[in-house]
Order: C-alpha cells, then structure tokens, then sequence
C-alpha cells in the first residue's frame, strides 16, 4: 500500500536504482521502494537533483515543501498523468458561467457550514455551552441559498468561521485563550496549530486531485489566482470540520499537544519537532480510518472519501449527477 512519507531530519534525497534513498547529516541511510510512496513532505532542509525530481515524475509522487515553522511553501507538481480536455472545458465553463460557478460555490459553503454544526452539534451533546453557536450558525446557513454571487457567499462562510471559532474555548480543556483565527502569521499556539493540520488537509486534497482529471488551478469558491491549487481550497473546506477540526480537538483534550509543544519566544509560530510528527501521526492514522459508507454500504477510509468526493465534483461537471456535499452524520 502507497503511504506518505515525512522527512524532519536534513539530509539528501536521491535515486538509487529503482528506489529512493535518504543519506541523513549524520550519514545514516535509509531506503524506500518506490512503489510504497504516495507523496512526500519535506518538513526541513533537504538536498534533491534533477535525476530524482525527473524520477519521482515518472511515478507521479508530488512533494510538498514546509519552511522552518512549519508553514507550507509550495509543491512539486510533477506532469499530471491523467488528462482530459473535455473536463478541462467543462471546468472552465463552469467558472465563466455565473449562476453556474455560485451552484457549486453554494455547495461547497453549504456542506462546510453543516458539517462545523455536527461538530458543535457533538460537543453539544457531551455537555459543552455551545448552543447559541449552533443557532446563530442555523441562522446564517438559511441566507446560504439566498446569495447572489461568490463575494456573497464568502462574507456569509466568513460569519460562520468567527461564530465557529468563538465557541473553541468551550470545547477546548486547555487554558489557551484563542480570540479570534489569524492566518498570516498565526498569533497563538491553536491559531499555529491550525494552520498546520488545515496545510496537511490541503496537501492530501492536492494528491488525490492529481489521480484524477481535474486540474487544480480552476476554482470555484475561491478565486483562481497564480502560485496556488484554488481548487484544493474549495474542497478542503469540507474536509477541515471532519479531520482537521476533530484531530485538533482531540489532541488538545487529551493533552497529547500543550503549550510546551510551541516555541513561546517565537510567539509560539514554532510547533516542535516531536510535537510535528505527533501531529502527522495522527492525521496519517485519521486518514486511514474507516467508516460505513452509506450510499456505497461498505466500509471505505477518510482519505479515500475526499476521492469520493473529487469524483462526484467531476460528474457535476460533465452534467451526469448533480454535485451535493459529504455530510458526516456522526
């Protein structure tokens, strides 16, 4: 089985046959088959050449670049394998048209708001003070169909979010004031924390796009710009309720990541290396885990539901099914 592969130490990635090998700083090796990687995230210093970036091409592994603090930078895309220009077409249309681009806008902010509701709709039931969050989020869901346009939309998601994130400090059993969500940079350890896992939602959903036919630049909630996968964004707005959200809730809670875990010197922008792969560990672990699905009536994992879900976008767009959300029930 394919999986991701996480570099933390520095050192040098290089071809070695028909296999990948890792020569650390402190010259200790280690050697992957290439056929068990899916993608591979560099989370610090590494040395690659163009005979392993013309390698790793040639068995559509994408890498995906964090800088010291564990932000994301950027991803090595290699030439997509999968191409269709009718889809390509039907995208693009589907963002020129309007009322066309704003249906699957719709879609997206109506999905992404229900499943922030089953979250609080969760805590809700395990006794925490959450109600007025679930009504005023109730409240705002309903102008959903009313919008016009995608700006619209936006300032709608907008309100929801900062409803959304008010109630944190009642889920969370941390003494860690959060106020409000600040992207750029993170001002606080959850702020940082958030961050990070919403990055790894968005680099899984960039490598299941690439096994399909869709291109990844062409959005429809977020506006399509240079330098950045738009379309990731989109459906990583449904996902981040279910994996990220819920992962971040559960570590916190069970202490598995505290304050410690962040350099306070450095505004606590730093998540510590133990603490990092602590993180990648149980989202690795989320996304391995199964679920019964219900239209398919068989278990299938979360990664492969974000797959689930490219596919129905992509029928949307060629007209067979009309696009609706993953709504969790749970």
């Amino acid at each position: 089985m394919k999986q991701s592969f996480y570099l933390y130490k520095s050192g040098r990635l290089q071809r070695k046959d028909n296999t990948l090998e890792i020569v650390y700083k402190d010259n200790s090796k280690k050697v992957i088959p290439v056929e068990r990687v899916d993608d591979i995230y560099v989370m610090t210093e590494f040395d690659f050449n163009t005979t392993l970036l013309g390698f790793l091409s040639q068995y559509g592994i994408r890498v995906h670049f964090f800088n010291y603090y564990g932000f994301y930078t950027g991803t090595y895309y290699p030439k997509e394998q999968l191409v269709s220009g009718k889809l390509l077409v039907k995208q693009v249309e589907h963002y020129t048209d309007g009322n066309k681009r704003a249906e699957i806008a719709k879609a997206f902010i109506d999905t992404a708001s229900y499943n922030i509701h089953r979250n609080l709709n969760y805590y809700h039931s395990r006794g925490k003070n959450v109600n007025d969050s679930m009504l005023q989020i109730e409240a705002l869901r309903k102008e959903i169909p009313k919008c016009k346009g995608v700006a619209e939309l936006m300032g709608i998601e907008g309100n929801i979010r900062k409803v959304y994130y008010d109630s944190w400090n009642e889920i969370i059993n941390q003494d860690i004031q959060f106020e409000k969500r600040v992207k750029n940079p993170p001002d606080n350890a959850i702020n940082s924390l958030i961050s990070y896992v919403n990055t790894l939602v968005y680099t899984r959903v960039l490598s299941e796009i690439y096994k399909t036919q869709l291109n990844p630049t062409i959005s429809y909630l977020h506006e399509p710009s240079e330098r950045r996968f738009s379309l990731c964004l989109d459906i990583a707005e449904i996902f981040k309720p279910i994996i990220a959200d819920r992962l971040i809730f559960s570590m916190l809670n069970k202490k598995q990541i505290t304050e410690k875990d962040f350099e306070k010197d450095l505004n606590f922008l730093y998540i510590k290396d133990n603490a990092r792969k602590e993180i990648t560990k149980q989202f690795d672990s989320k996304l391995q885990t199964t679920i019964k699905h219900r239209t398919l009536e068989r278990e299938v994992s979360y990664e492969y539901l974000i797959r689930l879900e490219i596919y129905k976008l992509i029928k949307h767009l060629l007209g067979e099914n009309q696009y609706e959300g993953f709504k969790m029930w749970w």
